[in-house]
């Protein structure tokens, strides 16, 4: 077959590496290119190109459902030629909100997308086995893959690609080791587990064997993590690349054993021959190097043949991090990096008058006083050093813009920013809610620590971050040096939910650095995150469901939320706007109107108005605008039901469009026992939610005898995420989900008082603890052969909608502003 290969310069900046078949007019080969916003798919067939056009998105999100849970088939506008400009294709919510660039947020659509196309790998030149796979599309099959013809520096018969930034690598070490360097965040969602259940499947290798370190910021390419995309994306690559490499380890045993390599076996992290003869792949990988065209298939192994993969697995990390061995950026010790810390102003924004200084300097262990954007800089010879020295400041500070602000007034005003509803359909009869939630913390375990060596020709950074590549391009920026003298070394993260997608406390120690011309270890107290980090913006919500005949005719879902505008001032400025793109001028992570389409409630319809706060560090929270617009959504679908006469989940039930959420729903009430008795005081809720190609149900039951002191006894959910790799891992995102939608709904919020944030740490942001977690927690995970969906936010809405449910029909009461107890 003859085979064109397309030049790697060109592709590089598209992020997928194709073969176009342009030698049988009886074949047609779909390609790819990725085109920051949108996806040229384009048909060659007898040397003519064709080509179509289409949003991000539009594959994943039909007009009856989303992902692979659509009920329409999605269509794409036909287009020859010229690409048609930027403003005919329009950001989608989730992108807006999730912290996404263009880039990325098209990359993870492209790899849910297209998760069926083949997928080609690539032999690296090196002297141990080393293949590569293009990340930005998932696949389920990697024959036939054509390797890319070596160029002339290359020894013979050694297959290379130049730069491999945008690419899964995968090598086999001498050490009979397999490495695969992920380009991804680990922070707690149990990512690095995933990716080597997938790579041990394929290669018949022992977990033992698989490493997964963190990859560094690259130059190309992305390493976004966020929209619940991590194992969705990876499925595809990952498994491709193993399967390659255990083809060609097999077939370098067979070629030195002079054995038929159908006849071989792999397990263990070896290779077995018929007569019981082993070979490790260690020892196989520098003659694996040579082999660019294997003897048996390089296809990864159907589901039926799976026995890691959906296997609850216990995390590869668990121990160290139990023991204390995995190492967070608190934990780093790079030379003559100081413990440092910040003194911050009282209020939001507020600006530095003047310091003295002279009292800190004099303290023992202090090696540097500095001013930056955010404060004054105390870098010290430990921590207890440096906060004495910050408490010895005395600093003159002048208000933020927020000053005199509280949540009364952004509360009226956001009240006032929500657009008109219109008018109502005639004859209808109306069932009306207006919601309100106030600004959340991120609050992670691990408070935000970076390790940062600014000189004058170079930087070197180490912290945790969803996003490494902005965050060099972002620091580079704030010190003034080019990105490419700039190196951002990736740490895990003690959790985040959305927090680390922003990296304004990295800039901040670059600065330090720069400024104190010496390395710095900067941390944020949890107070400084708390009062001074990013939040979930509060948001206004007013709902109109119409109803007539016993059938809802209209929905409609008007929000209004508080946004950032920062207009080019301070570190907050330099410092994560840029990860909320897509959006011009001001920064949000607040709601748009709903998928109310979940439901056949007739006319649907929404808008969304903002309230610009100047200073104010917005940020995209697990599960972003759906945490609250869907929350209120399942409020009203039980309000309705109400209205109707109906029960709750029998009515969405007859009015859910989607089978699989309709058998999510059924295996909750079930395995719930929905309608019970309960005791006076007590209540059962019910909520859905369908996102990022699954589909998730929840039953909560509440103890409310003390409306003012509820407590969620029981917890149980029905998720359907397609290919569940790692159900424990699955089962613990489910759980946590269901602990955040508790904390929103009944306790955890920030209170802003006169342009300051009231709480200082968990003993006043009040966090669900031990003690307000579910007595018992089910989670039942439906079977599926399909591709993995995400699930990481997947819980949220569900759980918060069903917490909120609970509490109405336990106390006779409608919720309508969270937390409760606030």
């Amino acid at each position: 077959m003859a085979t064109t290969s397309l030049d790697l310069a060109r592709v590089r900046n598209i992020g997928i590496m194709a073969h176009i078949d342009a030698g049988k007019t009886t074949t047609t080969e779909r390609i790819l290119f990725y085109t920051g916003v949108r996806y040229k798919i384009g048909e060659v067939h007898d040397g003519a190109a064709t080509m179509d056009w289409m949003e991000p998105s539009s594959g994943m999100r039909a007009a009856t459902g989303r992902g692979r849970h659509a009920t329409t088939k999605p269509t794409y506008p036909s287009y020859t030629g010229d690409a048609p400009t930027a403003g005919a294709v329009t950001a989608r919510r989730k992108q807006a909100g999730s912290g996404m660039n263009r880039q990325e947020s098209a990359g993870v659509a492209m790899e849910r997308q297209w998760s069926r196309r083949r997928f080609m790998v690539y032999t690296l030149a090196a002297t141990t086995l080393t293949v590569a796979a293009p990340l930005g599309c998932d696949t389920s099959s990697a024959e036939g893959a054509e390797p890319r013809a070596a160029d002339a520096s290359t020894r013979p018969g050694v297959v290379a690609t130049g730069d491999d930034d945008e690419m899964l690598v995968l090598e086999v070490t001498a050490a009979n080791r397999v490495v695969v360097r992920l380009p991804r965040a680990e922070v707690g969602q149990g990512v690095t587990t995933a990716v080597a259940m997938m790579i041990a499947e394929e290669l018949d290798a022992r977990l033992t064997d698989v490493d997964i370190p963190l990859a560094d910021a690259r130059t190309k390419g992305s390493q976004f993590t966020g929209g619940s995309n991590s194992v969705s994306s990876l499925y595809g690559p990952a498994r491709a690349l193993a399967a390659t490499a255990r083809a060609r380890l097999v077939t370098a045993a067979a070629r030195q054993w002079r054995l038929p390599a159908r006849t071989l076996r792999t397990r263990n992290t070896m290779v077995v021959a018929p007569d019981g003869r082993t070979a490790t792949f260690g020892s196989l990988t520098a003659a694996a190097a040579k082999v660019t065209r294997p003897a048996v298939s390089s296809k990864p192994k159907p589901a039926s043949r799976h026995k890691v993969i959906g296997k609850p697995t216990t995390r590869i990390d668990a121990r160290d991090i139990i023991t204390g061995r995995a190492r967070y950026a608190g934990d780093l010790e790079v030379a003559d990096a100081r413990p440092t810390v910040v003194a911050r102003p009282p209020t939001l924004g507020g600006k530095i008058r003047a310091v003295d200084d002279r009292a800190a300097r004099a303290m023992p262990g202090v090696r540097a006083v500095v001013r930056v954007a955010g404060g004054v800089a105390v870098v010290a010879d430990t921590f207890h050093h440096a906060f004495k020295a910050r408490d010895a400041l005395r600093i003159t500070w002048a208000p933020g813009p927020l000053a005199g602000l509280s949540d009364p007034a952004v509360r009226a005003r956001l009240r006032a920013a929500v657009p008109p509803l219109g008018t109502a359909p005639s004859g209808s009869t109306q069932v009306t809610g207006e919601f309100e939630f106030a600004f959340v913390s991120h609050a992670p375990m691990e408070v935000l620590t970076t390790v940062a060596d600014v000189r004058a020709d170079r930087a070197e950074l180490w912290f945790s971050t969803q996003t490494p590549m902005d965050a060099r391009d972002a620091i580079a920026s704030a010190v003034g040096l080019p990105a490419s003298k700039v190196k951002v070394h990736v740490v895990r993260g003690g959790g985040s939910f959305g927090r680390r997608l922003n990296h304004d406390f990295a800039i901040e120690a670059a600065l330090v650095s720069k400024a104190a011309r010496r390395p710095v270890k900067l941390m944020w107290s949890r107070a400084d995150d708390l009062r001074h980090g990013r939040m979930r913006p509060a948001t206004h919500h007013r709902i109109r469901a119409s109803h007539k005949s016993g059938r809802v005719v209209a929905f409609v879902h008007a929000t209004s939320s508080v946004s950032e505008s920062w207009e080019g001032e301070g570190l907050a400025a330099q410092g994560g706007v840029t990860s909320l793109a897509a959006r011009t001028g001001r920064a949000a992570a607040g709601p748009l109107p709903s998928d109310s389409g979940l439901y056949n409630f007739g006319r649907l319809s929404g808008d969304s108005g903002d309230v610009a706060l100047a200073a104010i560090p917005l940020g995209a929270w697990r599960s972003v605008d759906s945490g609250t617009s869907r929350t209120v959504e399942e409020i009203m679908v039980d309000e309705i039901a109400r209205s109707l006469g109906k029960d709750p989940v029998a009515f969405r039930r007859t009015t859910l469009r989607n089978k699989t959420v309709r058998a999510v729903l059924d295996k909750a009430a079930s395995a719930g026992s929905w309608g019970r008795t309960l005791p006076a005081g007590h209540g059962q809720g019910m909520a859905v939610h369908e996102e990022y190609g699954s589909c998730v149900a929840c039953l909560i039951e509440i103890d409310a005898t003390d409306p003012k002191n509820p407590r969620v006894t029981r917890a149980v959910l029905a998720a359907d995420v397609g290919t569940a790799v790692n159900p424990r891992g699955l089962e613990a995102q489910l759980m946590g989900a269901t602990i955040d939608g508790i904390s929103t709904v009944l306790r955890a919020g920030l209170h802003l008082d006169r342009g300051a944030i009231r709480e200082g740490s968990f003993d006043d942001f009040r966090y669900a603890r031990q003690r307000h977690a579910p007595l018992r927690f089910e989670a039942h995970i439906m079977p599926s052969t399909g591709e993995p969906g995400g699930a990481g936010e997947l819980g949220v809405p569900a759980a918060a909608g069903a917490v909120a449910n609970a509490y109405a029909r336990a106390t006779g009461s409608k919720p309508r502003r969270f937390p409760l107890t606030f």
